[in-house]
């Protein structure tokens, strides 16, 4: 039914599921009709529903997308309501053209976020990172003043029209650490979403293979396997094969490919606050690939290809491994931050929170035609957890939001071992015993540290010295904060990648904290050009690169790297030293 048809006073009936999977009839009254209420052709239309347990619970999260119909004819999908402690169950119905019109798009683009995943070093830093991701639920009015009413006065619309609210999401979480779930709970509570505790379900009607219709439960997949996270709502309508859901946004993240899943109603929770669905997920019998404003849409049948986590945690005093395996759906935005997600969530679930712990961690993030990414670093000290769980999800983000090209991640896989001790060395001590070498001496360069438990440990490494080099030259022995700081000083912020390699490059060569880093420097200059290092070049040469500077794509260099060596350790090294080498001449 248009919505030009629809007057204040006509009955329907809405659709929705109560419990189980039992499709039932509530009453639905027009009160009226709010038109471009948060902008052109974004209308809503205000009813009063009645019957079943509605009395008792008011609108309930989890209706989103319940169909209404007049006269056995579609008008749309219950999708608003007043929030917290209404007194009756008043709610917003998008109208069911709109979420045609936005959900029928089969438009393949992806969304290209420009969202950075920064280095939050505890969970309270994680939380202001879910806050800084995800929207906040709007009102459905913007600006009350452009609203017009059909069946209200002007100034009821208004009013009205601000405290409309999208009916909250509930969010089920199965298998998640408590403090993980309080955290994702303070985060996606304010932004449109209810956090709820899931558990698995053996009804059959999860492994139905009947279709999915107009008010039966649906749910939107994000994580799967060893944990479990599940939007849910209510199918508006099924036609030619797309499926139409909610009557308003999950994330508006536009093209999506999220799984499609059956859902299983296990009891309604009443609340004088507000009511929910505790909803559980079943089987994936499609992919929603249209996350829009008035609509969750997609198509039945074939499933979105997920990214597959394998994870490994060993405990290193019971020699104990445990095998983790989540699937994860393919997004720019979710994919790093749902990683981030399920590494720290068992990290807090088998590894103690408090006292001193280490945790080794090796593994790869695996791209289609591309290197992979490399994971190996030793984390300590304090929130260890946090800084791991970060490691994996900043290339991430890095990389799937990339301005390049588009790309494909295939798999990752992780092992983490874990060691309830501190593993800290600090460098004290960097020599050479030879003061004045000549060109083509091999140098033993001593290197002392001490551990957090006091030892004293000492290292040598053999550093040849060019055979046509000329002094003076210097040796720098550095961790890879300090290195990577001074290398930041040195280049600017004009030093980044100029193409999907140099950046993959970038970051499998980034400093990391188990090493100590060696730096044969001459002073001869040297340049970067468009991201490629050249160094010790002839002063005719540099004359030609200094005419192209006005480009962008050169930054003189002050020294330049002979060679370097990387001294790798099972510790997390702090400290930097930096010593002269006069060379003798010949």
């Amino acid at each position: 039914m248009p919505l030009d048809e629809i007057e204040p006073g006509m009955v329907g009936v809405g659709i929705t599921v109560f419990e189980g999977t039992l499709r039932e009839n509530f009453n639905v009254e027009i009160i009226g009709v709010l038109r471009n209420a948060s902008g052109p052709h974004r209308n809503l239309i205000l009813v009063r529903l009645e019957g079943g347990p509605l009395a008792e619970t008011g609108v309930i999260q989890g209706m989103s997308g319940s169909p209404v119909y007049i006269d056995d004819r579609l008008i749309g999908a219950v999708s608003f309501s007043f929030g917290s402690f209404a007194k009756e169950p008043i709610a917003g119905v998008t109208p069911i053209e709109e979420m045609i019109s936005d959900g029928a798009s089969l438009n393949s683009r992806r969304t290209n976020h420009n969202t950075r995943l920064s280095n939050p070093s505890a969970q309270k830093d994680l939380m202001s990172l879910i806050h800084q991701v995800f929207p906040s639920s709007l009102p459905f009015a913007k600006h009350a003043s452009d609203i017009q009413a059909l069946g209200l006065s002007t100034m009821a619309a208004r009013h009205l029209g601000v405290l409309l609210r999208p009916i909250a999401t509930p969010l089920v979480m199965t298998g998640f650490h408590p403090e993980i779930r309080t955290l994702l709970s303070s985060a996606f509570n304010t932004h449109g979403f209810t956090t709820l505790t899931g558990g698995s379900s053996s009804s059959p009607r999860l492994t139905s293979t009947e279709p999915l219709q107009p008010g039966d439960a649906v749910g939107v997949s994000l994580i799967s396997g060893d944990l479990a996270m599940l939007g849910t709502g209510t199918v508006t309508l099924v036609e030619d094969n797309r499926l139409y859901a909610f009557g308003h946004s999950f994330y508006n993240l536009g093209t999506t490919q999220f799984p499609m899943t059956r859902a299983y109603v296990q009891t309604l929770l009443p609340s004088l606050a507000t009511s929910s669905k505790i909803v559980t997920g079943g089987a994936v019998v499609g992919s929603f690939d249209q996350d829009r404003a008035t609509v969750i849409a997609g198509t039945l049948g074939k499933s979105p290809t997920l990214i597959p986590i394998k994870l490994s945690l060993t405990s290193d005093n019971s020699r104990r491994t445990e095998t983790f395996n989540f699937q994860v759906i393919n997004d720019q935005l979710f994919t790093p931050l749902l990683t981030q997600m399920v590494i720290l969530n068992t990290l807090f679930s088998y590894e103690r929170e408090f006292g001193a712990i280490t945790f080794i961690v090796k593994g790869k993030a695996i791209f289609k035609g591309h290197p992979d990414i490399i994971f190996d670093d030793v984390y300590t000290g304090g929130s260890p957890a946090a800084r791991v769980a970060i490691s994996a999800a900043a290339p991430l983000t890095v990389l799937l939001t990339n301005h390049f090209e588009a790309l494909e991640l295939e798999a990752i896989e992780m092992s983490i071992t874990s060691i309830e001790e501190l593993r800290t060395e600090n460098l004290e001590r960097v020599w050479l015993d030879k003061l004045r070498p000549r060109a083509g001496d091999i140098l033993p360069l001593k290197l002392t540290t001490r551990t957090y438990r006091g030892e004293e440990v000492t290292r040598t490494l053999m550093i040849p010295i060019p055979t046509h080099t000329k002094g003076p030259l210097s040796l720098l022995v550095s961790d890879g904060v300090q290195l990577a700081e001074r290398e930041r000083r040195q280049l600017g912020d004009s030093s980044g990648p100029r193409n999907i390699q140099q950046m993959i490059d970038s970051l499998n060569e980034r400093p990391r904290s188990n090493r100590l880093y060696v730096k044969l420097l001459s002073a001869e200059a040297g340049v970067l050009v468009s991201g490629e290092r050249l160094s010790a070049l002839p002063s005719s040469v540099l004359e030609i690169y200094e005419t192209d500077r006005s480009s962008g794509s050169f930054i003189p260099l002050t020294s330049t790297t002979l060679q370097e060596w990387e001294l790798v350790t099972d510790h997390s090294v702090t400290g930097s030293r930096l010593i002269t080498i006069d060379l003798e001449s010949e």
